[in-house]
């Protein structure tokens, strides 16, 4: 049996996706090209094209594939248990206790090594 490979789009895809980009690159340019206009017309102008391009990408398989992940992200964020303000505090705390353990730890090794090394190289007198 042969297997055939299923292609991601089809071509009136593809050209939707192009035109997304052309406009996204567009509205780049506009905006830098009127550069004599008041900032807010040209944030305007920029999202309106950038808006436009994402409305054309939503309506192509790969702008609805992605959608669903959003929204299935959005139903799996709902069921995270988030931890309470105390739990966050006492996590916090034994974190910060645990950085000022582990440094000291450091600090104490560092002068033993240093110590010794000294002893052995008769440097640092």
């Amino acid at each position: 049996m042969a297997a055939r490979a299923e292609s991601g789009g089809s071509a009136f895809d593809t050209a939707k996706l192009i035109l997304a980009i052309f406009l996204l690159i567009s509205g780049v340019v506009v905006y830098y090209y009127f550069s004599e206009l008041t900032v807010i017309y040209r944030i305007l102008g920029l999202v309106g094209l950038s808006v436009s391009g994402a409305a054309i990408v939503f309506t192509t398989k790969v702008g609805r594939s992605f959608l669903a992940f959003v929204r299935e992200a959005r139903v799996e964020v709902r069921k995270v248990v988030w931890p309470t303000r105390q739990e966050t505090v006492q996590a916090t705390l034994v974190v910060v206790a645990l950085v000022f353990l582990v440094g000291l730890i450091l600090w104490l090794l560092d002068m033993v090594l240093f110590w010794g090394i000294s002893l052995l190289t008769g440097q640092g007198k």
